[in-house]
């Protein structure tokens, strides 16, 4: 029993010690934690962050909801580039035919012409909407004013320009193809992209720093037309103007301060490489002397300049009417 000293054994002897146990800690420690998970399986890995998680409730677009498990957070970024949030934002996505990566719409909400569209357009074109609450709906697109619905929309993906070089040879007419240089407005760059799909260019480059990306602005303004038009990111945009010189194309800047008319520059009948500016800085020093021949627009007195993306425009089509 408990203190009792008379028990043989219960008393320690002098000048000895008993170690004191594990408690079971080593043999624990030498036990094994079972197969390792595999990455997309690991919150704190990557993998997990870029895997399609499973869908939360599923709301089709007569209604019609399927109970599931709720959105998951841990690989979604706050409202920025990636989402589309409003309910008129959103229609005008479906509409000029984004590309959605998950589509979201909250609980119990009231009804109005703009949902219904919304709904409609989900039904007819076999979009999921997927089922969040609004408190899910206000983390997922970092608080932001999304009137319950919301679009996550998936990484652009950028051509290759030694693709779009290749192809633009391959062309059965004298190719064109656009240069952006600092165009930081995702609407001027969503134009510019919309203006070479109407005008037949082979393509857009755009430069990786100092340059507007293909955000859902960009996507939105240009109408569709991204998803037409090969879009090209490169790291150096002085390299690729030499590497298109070097293949026989004429390199052509679009500087208000020039000579020469935008309508009858040398070299417009065949390969040319059109190369636009930012509205305030226009071309900087270096892509002005990668140039082959600086055009200008000749406007009134009264007006500085002309945007970007309406300059654009107007050199392809002299570019077009030229070649009849």
């Amino acid at each position: 029993m408990p203190g009792n000293s008379q028990r043989k054994g219960a008393v320690r002897k002098k000048g000895k010690s008993t170690p004191a146990g594990s408690g079971g800690r080593v043999r624990r420690g030498l036990e094994g934690r079972g197969p390792t998970p595999r990455a997309e399986d690991r919150p704190y890995h990557k993998a997990y962050r870029k895997r399609r998680p499973e869908e939360p409730n599923k709301t089709t677009g007569n209604n019609q909801r399927t109970r599931s498990s709720s959105p998951r957070t841990s690989n979604t970024a706050t409202a920025g580039a990636d989402w589309v949030i409003g309910r008129n934002p959103v229609l005008e996505a479906f509409q000029a035919g984004i590309p959605i990566r998950r589509a979201y719409v909250a609980d119990g909400l009231e009804r109005d012409d703009r949902l219904r569209e919304i709904f409609k357009f989900a039904a007819e074109n076999g979009i999921p909407l997927l089922q969040a609450t609004r408190t899910e709906l206000d983390r997922l697109t970092g608080g932001g004013v999304h009137q319950g619905v919301a679009l996550q929309l998936p990484p652009f993906e950028y051509a290759d320009a030694e693709d779009v070089l290749a192809d633009a040879l391959d062309a059965e007419t004298a190719p064109v193809v656009v240069a952006c240089d600092s165009i930081t407005d995702p609407r001027n760059l969503g134009a510019i992209i919309r203006s070479a799909a109407a005008f037949g260019a082979h393509g857009v480059i755009i430069p990786e720093r100092r340059s507007a990306q293909l955000t859902a602005a960009a996507w939105k303004t240009s109408a569709g037309a991204a998803a037409r038009v090969p879009v090209a990111q490169v790291t150096n945009l002085n390299r690729a103007l030499k590497q298109y010189a070097n293949a026989g194309f004429t390199v052509v800047g679009l500087a208000g301060e020039a000579e020469t008319d935008v309508s009858g520059f040398p070299g417009i009948d065949g390969p040319v490489l059109l190369v636009v500016g930012s509205e305030g800085d226009g071309l900087s020093r270096l892509v002005r002397e990668n140039c082959d021949v600086l055009v200008t627009i000749p406007i009134s007195s009264a007006v500085e300049s002309l945007n970007a993306s309406v300059a654009t425009s107007i050199a392809l089509y002299e570019v077009s009417r030229s070649r009849g």
